[in-house]
């Protein structure tokens, strides 16, 4: 059975004043925290224990979570000190929580619809990524050249979504500290080691207050929607 990782420990300075007190992923959207949604969802696949990596107002966490009994599994939170360890640091900090197999991660600050199902329990290579087109103000890198061909010769421009399952070899060469996990992408992706799949559903990266103000409007309505339909 999968473990997963959710990334938590940003600092949330674009989204302030509301991160001055609680973290990005608590903040609310539909009525719960926005990290909650992601929880709900690797339980409906069957995930039992995630590991939630902290660093900004760590306490919040567990405060506002517990030890995840309330989602019918099991929460384990990876504190990585006063300043966040980024993605990759992150991660090789969780890998004693996480074991010895594939793992998923999602970003804590994205609203996904994505069908986790979809994922791989075992991918073909080091890592497997769920990807979204490449905004247009964006220009690609060497990770987006390298594996937007994965989804097809037609499929344009793409780049990570947040969500994606890793083997813990990604890391093996790496020491403790602070560092990117998109390098060791491209380098995956340049050995053919990395595999991908489009996105399916709504997304948002959830990094202004007016993005979370419209988003949570967005999921309100559509529960509401969803509740009249099927009332009737």
């Amino acid at each position: 059975m999968m473990k997963a990782l959710i990334f938590a420990a940003g600092l949330g300075e674009r989204m302030r004043p509301l991160t001055l007190t609680t973290p990005k992923p608590l903040l609310s959207v539909g009525g719960k925290p926005l990290i909650a949604w992601h929880i709900e969802r690797l339980h409906a696949i069957g995930v039992r224990d995630i590991v939630i990596n902290t660093s900004w107002l760590a306490d919040r966490f567990p405060e506002i979570l517990g030890d995840g009994s309330d989602f019918g599994l099991r929460l384990h939170y990876s504190y990585e000190g006063e300043t966040p360890l980024e993605t990759g640091g992150g991660m090789l900090a969780a890998l004693p929580m996480l074991g010895e197999s594939p793992f998923i991660v999602i970003n804590g600050d994205i609203w996904s619809t994505h069908p986790l199902a979809t994922l791989p329990d075992e991918p073909a290579g080091l890592a497997h990524g769920v990807l979204i087109p490449l905004p247009a103000f964006r220009t690609p890198g060497d990770f987006e050249t390298l594996a937007s061909p994965l989804l097809g010769a037609d499929a344009g421009m793409h780049t990570l979504s947040g969500i994606g399952v890793y083997r813990p070899e990604l890391l093996r060469d790496r020491r403790a500290g602070k560092f990117s996990i998109t390098p060791l992408l491209v380098a995956a992706a340049r050995a053919g080691q990395y595999s991908a799949e489009p996105h399916q559903g709504d997304w948002e990266d959830v990094g202004t207050p007016a993005r979370l103000s419209a988003l949570d409007a967005r999921v309100i309505a559509a529960t509401q929607q969803d509740l009249s339909v099927t009332n009737r």
